[in-house]
């Protein structure tokens, strides 16, 4: 019972600062700049508050420590997955607040950002290892246990997904939805492995992006800015270590790895060839040049990651 009622104080948290985040953005006229390289109807979008994620990403980090704590679930792990959310989204907020308040379409340059993710990878794989947890990632049917090479696949797993979050994150709730089905599917993973700390944070998380969803859905009354997006991706990266499998990610989040693999796509060809493989990149640009709606683009997606889910979740069973 117990657990119910923070589940629904996390979500309650989450719903009324959301409310209380728009309204204060609208009063002050604080909104969105709608990137260039995007579509041109969407720039009905310009002025939309964004930035939204600052208030899931706190709720998240807050009430996964308050929760297992009072639970008596609070392990290293609750701490390492709050420590990541509170620094990845760090980055996309200082990214967001020089992007919103000094009216530019960029924030931090790429470099900026790229160094800022690689010092926290870092940190947070150190602290990993402090706090008594290791993992071993298996690569062509072997175990790696070299220090130095699972420091090296943490960083590059965990910068990677918090990027590939990011550029999912163009459409109305299309990353929102995408994270619900993702941190629910992890939170069964960790139930079933009796790793109920894990368990309890995927759930806050679920409530959380739930109630953030309901103001993100088109047409969407906030976004969540990279606060929220290099957050979230970074966290399921992080959890798809702890829990043992972080190529299970690979299957979860697969939507995210086709939307990052169409950039780099995207770009090598034009590059190479001068020729473009899609209408435009990220993949949900270039069905929405196809004539598919904001909505039938983000409901398809949803669908994929659900099955791609549901058939990982079945086969691991």
């Amino acid at each position: 019972m117990t657990y119910i009622l923070l589940l629904l104080v996390s979500f309650v948290l989450t719903l009324v600062g959301v409310q209380g985040f728009i309204r204060y953005m609208k009063q002050r006229e604080i909104g969105q700049i709608t990137r260039e390289e995007g579509p041109l109807w969407h720039e009905v979008k310009t002025g939309t508050p964004t930035m939204g994620g600052t208030i899931f990403v706190l709720v998240i980090a807050f009430m996964s420590v308050i929760t297992t704590w009072l639970t008596g679930n609070l392990d290293p792990a609750v701490w390492i997955l709050s420590l990541t959310f509170l620094l990845f989204g760090g980055i996309g907020f200082v990214d967001d607040f020089i992007s919103v308040f000094q009216g530019r379409n960029e924030g931090l340059t790429a470099k900026q950002k790229f160094i800022l993710q690689v010092v926290f990878s870092i940190f947070v794989s150190f602290v990993a290892f402090q706090g008594g947890i290791g993992y071993m990632v298996p690569f062509f049917g072997y175990q790696i246990q070299s220090g130095i090479l699972v420091a090296l696949f943490t960083f590059f797993w965990i910068t990677g997904f918090s990027n590939a979050v990011n550029l999912t994150d163009g459409l109305d709730g299309l990353a929102t939805g995408l994270s619900i089905i993702a941190f629910a599917a992890y939170g069964i993973i960790a139930y079933r492995q009796g790793q109920a700390s894990l368990a309890m944070v995927c759930a806050v998380a679920v409530v959380c992006l739930l109630a953030f969803l309901m103001f993100n859905k088109k047409p969407a009354k906030i976004f969540m800015g990279d606060v929220g997006s290099l957050a979230l991706g970074a966290s399921l990266a992080v959890l798809s270590l702890l829990t043992g499998n972080p190529w299970s990610l690979l299957v979860i989040g697969l939507v995210f790895v086709v939307e990052t693999a169409s950039v780099i796509l995207q770009v090598l060809s034009f590059k190479l060839t001068g020729k473009r493989i899609f209408k435009m990149s990220p993949i949900h640009h270039h069905f929405e040049l196809s004539g598919w709606s904001e909505t039938k683009v983000v409901s398809v997606f949803w669908l994929v990651g659900l099955v791609a889910t549901a058939l990982y979740l079945v086969w691991a069973w």
